[in-house]
């Protein structure tokens, strides 16, 4: 009976501070509309979404945590709250590589919470013009996977793009075997996107090597695919597993436990500088010995990470070739300038992607 009223206590305690909780969140749905009006008024066109803002806020509540609240948690929390929070002062629509539970739809998703309207498109061209039309504030597309290496058609798309890139999120990708069947016995044909499909085989040529597999646009088109045949099973997430109704028959794997992909924000706008950037840049030399050794030098003089170095096709001209460079800093800060002005003089041209918040 003690223990009995201790549990009733606790949970009317937890019933009170849970209606302090909502009283206190529509209080900060108050401020957050002022706020939105403010910026509004001074700039019609104005972006409501500031990541440097909602990091900040984070990192302020770490650094206050005292426990036993997870430190972990606070982020999904208060992206939670600041999404809903966004959706009071506008709606923030966000175009992704569809159909639902994608990998995309789920790194959009841990960027701009559950309140925002999602647009799924049927490829990545699609996303960049969706947002390049306006239908769409922001776009996320895939740029690289930790196993596999970088996704060279969204590259591509930036050649002749004029959007921007926003932000950045590292999404961890946990590939799972599913059907409608609760048997893998019955499984006759896997389908999954071809990225899932590398990151999977040596588990699919050990445990099913004579089950044949099918290339599909993406992990949840294969999901969706499968739902309506029989025999079939998809490797996708856990989300598609959900939404599309069916069994997981095995979960995580990927062949790599490590296994993360890198997505991009697009926006038609430059974020706000937080202190902690990256910026990406494209550039084409000359053909010629020693032109990409001497282009690259302003970095190291001027004591710049480099954290990337891709090269492709400029699709112009056989054999000439655009690089693309992820450096840490923002183009707002004179290193970074000097180091820009520097690489132009060495360069056929120079075209800056954006500086944006590094995913932390």
């Amino acid at each position: 009976m003690a223990e009995q009223r201790r549990i009733d206590d606790s949970r009317k305690e937890i019933d009170r501070l849970d209606d302090e909780i909502l009283t206190l969140l529509n209080e900060r749905s108050r401020h957050v509309i002022a706020i939105g009006k403010a910026k509004r008024q001074a700039d019609p066109n104005a972006l409501l979404h500031t990541p440097g803002r909602e990091a900040a806020i984070v990192e302020r509540l770490w650094r206050q945590n005292s426990g036993p609240f997870p430190n972990e948690a606070i982020r999904p929390v208060y992206r939670e709250i600041m999404s809903a929070s966004l959706s009071l002062e506008g709606m923030q629509t966000v175009a992704y590589l569809g159909p639902p539970a994608t990998f995309t739809h789920l790194a959009a998703l841990g960027k701009f919470g559950q309140s925002a309207q999602y647009v799924p498109v049927s490829g990545i061209k699609e996303v960049f013009d969706e947002v390049e039309r306006g239908r769409a504030l922001y776009g996320v597309v895939p740029i690289e996977n930790s196993t596999e290496g970088v996704v060279n058609y969204t590259l591509d798309l930036f050649i002749d793009s004029n959007l921007t890139i926003y932000g950045e999120v590292m999404q961890e990708i946990s590939h799972h075997l599913m059907s409608k069947s609760e048997r893998i016995e019955d499984v006759a044909t896997i389908y999954s996107h071809p990225h899932a499909l590398a990151q999977c085989r040596n588990w699919l040529e050990t445990n099913m090597p004579n089950v044949p597999a099918a290339e599909t646009p993406s992990t949840s088109r294969a999901a969706e695919r499968c739902a309506a045949e029989p025999g079939a099973a998809a490797i996708a997430s856990d989300l598609a597993a959900h939404v599309y109704g069916l069994h997981i028959l095995k979960s995580r794997i990927e062949d790599n436990v490590n296994n993360f992909t890198r997505f991009l924000v697009l926006c038609q706008h430059a974020s706000d500088p937080t202190g902690k950037e990256k910026t990406t840049v494209m550039f084409s030399v000359k053909d010629k010995a020693g032109a990409l050794y001497d282009a690259l030098r302003p970095f190291a003089s001027n004591g710049i990470n480099m954290t990337k170095l891709e090269s492709r096709p400029s699709r112009r001209k056989a054999w000439e070739y655009i690089f693309f460079v992820d450096f840490e800093g923002h183009v707002n800060e004179e290193r970074i300038r000097r180091t820009l002005e520097e690489l132009k003089s060495r360069c056929l041209f120079l075209k800056i992607l954006g500086s944006y918040p590094m995913h932390t």
